[in-house]
């Protein structure tokens, strides 16, 4: 099981998510609690994140549900929520292009607060939290602890929106003076977390992560890309809300490429090694 959980953990590790921090600020600091972002959901044991957007729908990054389909289980506030079916957006390429996928739950999870979806345009230089529990580590070293290693401990940390182009957000990890307080990136492991905005205690989703582009993986100067929400909105209402034909148009039951490393071969027992399995629902 070991050896293929570490596999899983080397495929997850090749896109983005968790937290990595900076060198100069103590890692206390950037310790969450689910309550800071209670509709984040985790799709395996040793992460991967998606965002509750409405009440049995969870919106992720597609590369992130290659082991997610129809009766699997995925996490939220401590529950176990059975999977109806899953869309990747068909247009998705991997390592090319944006990368979201939504998952429909079986029943509505009426005990959480959905993140709304950010709307505007406006996006450029506002600065979002990003969440998960995967890997960690520091700027100057980049990630040392792998998410498997970091036992589910949840961080958070700040970042600022650099670039914005058309279906992606792009954020750098900045050090020194031009590095927020909490400054962080996503390290291995929780692919399709969130960068969020709170207003009034509403969580309003703007991103969700998918890789990282340039310099060293995980260290100061790395660019992190994210699938930009506000332009991806009218494909969320229309598949959230459309008959089956109208979903089928839009989206993939499945991802058509499976990630790196994984192959149809492979596939159930890796599936069989991270998957989520509730004892009783």
């Amino acid at each position: 099981m070991r050896i293929f959980l570490s596999f899983s953990l080397m495929i997850l590790s090749l896109s983005a998510s968790a937290i990595v921090i900076r060198h100069d600020v103590d890692d206390k600091k950037y310790l969450a609690y689910l309550a800071d972002f209670a509709p984040l959901a985790t799709l395996y044991v040793d992460g991967a994140h998606g965002t509750l957007i409405k009440p049995d729908w969870v919106v992720t990054a597609a590369h992130a549900t290659f082991c997610i389909s129809s009766g699997s289980y995925i996490g939220l506030n401590h529950g176990y929520h059975k999977v109806e079916s899953v869309f990747v957006h068909k247009d998705y390429q991997p390592g090319k292009s944006h990368d979201i996928a939504l998952i429909k739950l079986v029943n509505p999870i009426n005990d959480i607060e959905p993140a709304n979806l950010y709307e505007q345009s406006d996006e450029l230089a506002k600065i979002t939290w990003f969440i998960g529990v995967g890997g960690t580590g520091d700027g100057l070293t980049g990630q040392t602890v792998d998410n498997y290693e970091n036992g589910g401990v949840l961080r958070k940390a700040q970042n600022k929106i650099e670039h914005v182009e058309g279906p992606l957000l792009k954020f750098k990890f900045d050090r020194g003076i031009s590095a927020l307080p909490l400054e962080g990136v996503s390290g291995g492991g929780d692919s399709g977390g969130p960068a969020y905005l709170t207003n009034h205690n509403t969580n309003i989703l703007v991103g969700i992560s998918s890789r990282v582009e340039g310099g060293n993986i995980r260290k100061y100067g790395i660019m992190e890309v994210y699938s930009r929400v506000s332009f991806f909105k009218p494909w969320i209402d229309k598949v959230t809300t459309g008959e089956e034909a109208v979903q089928r148009q839009l989206a993939l039951p499945k991802l058509e490429k499976l990630p790196a490393g994984l192959t149809e071969q492979n596939l159930p027992e890796v599936c069989s090694d991270i998957g989520l399995k509730p004892n009783a629902i």
